[in-house]
């Protein structure tokens, strides 16, 4: 007869943990040795248990596998067109096109597989009839695609709208017909600092915006993942279930699409390989969260023009990820655990407490406006800044371990750095900035 090996050993209550680990600190204090505090204001413990009363959390939406993403700028078309295929032909599954202005479509997909590839769009213009012609030509592809259309993320990026809040949100309303048109882009709120309490409460408030205007079935948010492992996994989960609240009161779908990328606020200039792990453990905590997508970030992004090598090694690290480490084979493999699962709660119990401030003050436009909403992220990237200052923010190669022989000045094809471009702007736009700016400002002045 078979026994089941754990019935040999008497269950273990919490009570007795923290008091087996109190006798083993032999004196220390248990708070302040063992429990750290987040910028979020979240306070880290040494273990948990299911008799703290954490429950398993439903994340409505939750895909069953998630696709590989590359980006593709279109600037000539058949340059565009090309990379595009090559990139499905060595295993990416969805194409992020970017684009300052119009272009041919025909052109851009000609002989694109699209029952074999989704198609996601990131446009910093907004031209009505080029967007509807986009999606009656894809529709007549029977495309899966996501136009991705942001007013209010242009806002807080270059401080205008593309037109005005009126133009702007009576485009939205004559795409109405058109589906997967609207995007809440939050990737620059966590690129200019926010922590994650801000950045899904902002996220929740400029859906908010949208949903009041006219109600739809169809958001997809942008997401940018940071280092913080867990906390990512959590931020991705806790961010649906907000969503899904919100949606319920307004009868729309309560199922958003995520996309996910990486932060560009912890890449780093010097030893930019490590660039690399730090890519793949974001695209890690992007999938196990439950993104729909993941597009990733070259190693070599910040100084180099985009080429074959950089976009090739970040297509594989993802990769690697679904076909050597089966990253695709389980749905929501964070559900149960009970530190992921406190921390999402968490998340989400503080994202809705600040989203209800943002909405008594009047919404996210009208803070954005006065201003609040760039103070607030200020202060959060003063405090991270300070942290990584001293040291207690480590990006190796940077602020630790550095390697005085590796020199840049003579390989830097892109400027890496915040650009300085004067401006009159309607509001004060919220601008990203990486923590090793300075450092390594001051080390290519020294080359």
């Amino acid at each position: 007869m078979k026994k089941h090996l754990l019935t040999d050993f008497d269950s273990v209550s919490a009570k007795a943990w923290k008091q087996k680990i109190q006798v083993d600190l032999k004196g220390a204090e248990y708070n302040q040795t063992l429990v750290s505090k987040t910028l979020e204001g979240i306070h880290i413990k040494p273990f948990y248990h299911n008799d703290d009363g954490i429950t398993t959390s439903e994340i409505p939406g939750t895909p069953s596998t998630w696709s590989i993403t590359q980006g593709v700028f279109i600037d000539d078309v058949k340059i565009a067109n090309n990379i595009a295929l090559q990139a499905i032909e060595k295993g990416a599954e969805a194409i992020l096109f970017g684009a300052k202005k119009t272009f041919d479509i025909p052109s851009v997909f000609k002989d694109y597989p699209y029952a074999k590839a989704g198609i996601y769009f990131d446009f910093t213009f907004l031209d009505i009839d080029f967007t509807k012609e986009l999606s009656l030509y894809l529709t007549g592809h029977k495309a899966k695609f996501y136009l991705n259309v942001d007013p209010i993320g242009k806002l807080t990026k270059e401080g205008n709208w593309f037109k005005n809040q009126k133009e702007d949100f009576k485009a939205l309303q004559g795409l109405s017909q058109t589906i997967n048109t609207i995007c809440v882009d939050t990737t620059n709120y966590q690129n200019a600092g926010a922590n994650m309490v801000q950045q899904l409460a902002y996220a929740l408030a400029h859906a908010n915006e949208y949903l009041n205007d006219k109600p739809t079935d169809s958001i997809t948010f942008k997401i940018a993942a940071g280092t913080h492992y867990f906390f990512e996994i959590a931020k991705i989960r806790a961010l649906r279930i907000l969503y899904a609240s919100l949606a319920k009161e307004y009868n729309c779908s309560q199922t958003c699409h995520v996309i996910a990328q990486p932060s560009r606020r912890n890449k780093t200039l010097y030893d930019y390989n490590i660039n690399m792990l730090r890519s793949t453990t974001e695209g890690m905590s992007s999938v196990l969260g439950g993104a729909d997508a993941v597009c990733n970030m070259p190693y070599d992004v910040l100084y180099h023009k985009s080429n074959e090598f950089g976009e090739r090694i970040s297509r594989n690290q993802l990769l690697i990820l679904k076909a050597e480490s089966y990253f695709d084979v389980v749905s929501n493999p964070a559900d149960g655990a009970y530190y992921i699962e406190c921390v999402t709660q968490e998340l989400a119990s503080k994202a809705l407490e600040l989203f209800k401030q943002i909405e008594d003050g009047g919404g996210f436009i009208k803070q954005l406006q006065q201003s609040e909403i760039q103070k607030k992220i200020k202060e959060s990237a003063s405090k991270q800044q300070a942290l990584f200052d001293n040291g207690s923010i480590t990006l190796l190669g940077t602020n630790k371990h550095p390697n005085p022989l590796d020199l840049m000045k003579e390989n830097l094809e892109l400027f890496p750095f915040l650009k300085s471009n004067p401006r009159k702007t309607l509001i004060q736009p919220i601008i990203a900035k990486r923590l090793a700016e300075a450092i390594e400002q001051e080390r290519l002045s020294h080359e």
